[in-house]
């Protein structure tokens, strides 16, 4: 018998050793799928944000130097008559404030463009119109609108962020 129990006790301990092995395997692969599921989750969750974080620095490297602004030669045009029908002027002068220094140049080549549509615009209104702050208001909204159409057939539109008025006077 005790050749037996020899041939027992290993055979025993060898089913132990291959269910100790087994469970092992087991905790070792749910562990690797459960850290593998997570790399994967963990690593769309960093798309994502990789690609919200583009969009996020090309709209900061816009703004982040400086302002540029280009300033435009001081406007003189006759208003559109009044109700008592007398004439009236404006003279203005503003200055741009544009999205990048390539924006900048681009208008400065363009110049006779842009000073040909701000003067139609101005010499369209009505001293009533644009005398209140919210006349102003709307005026340089409405300038910004001209001053950012493309300047060329097919082109693209300008980055004009805001018209800064320097004067403003209506007689």
């Amino acid at each position: 018998m005790k050749a037996d129990q020899k041939v027992e006790a290993p055979a025993g301990g060898g089913s132990k050793k291959l269910i100790i092995i087994i469970v092992a395997l087991v905790l070792v692969l749910g562990a690797g799928g459960g850290g593998a599921a997570w790399y994967f989750m963990h690593d769309k969750g960093d798309a994502a944000h990789e690609e919200e974080a583009p969009a996020k620095k090309k709209k900061k490297d816009k703004k982040a130097g400086p302002p540029e602004y280009l300033p435009v030669d001081p406007f003189t045009v006759n208003l559109q008559p009044g109700e008592d029908g007398g004439e009236q002027y404006l003279q203005l002068a503003f200055t741009l404030e544009v999205g990048s220094a390539e924006e900048k140049e681009n208008l400065k080549t363009n110049m006779a463009k842009v000073r040909s549509r701000v003067l139609l615009l101005l010499s369209s209104k009505r001293a009533a119109d644009i005398n209140t702050p919210a006349g102003k208001m709307q005026l340089a909204k409405e300038i910004v609108e001209q001053t950012s159409e493309p300047l060329e057939q097919r082109g693209e539109k300008q980055d004009v962020v805001d018209v800064l008025f320097t004067a403003f006077i209506i007689q």
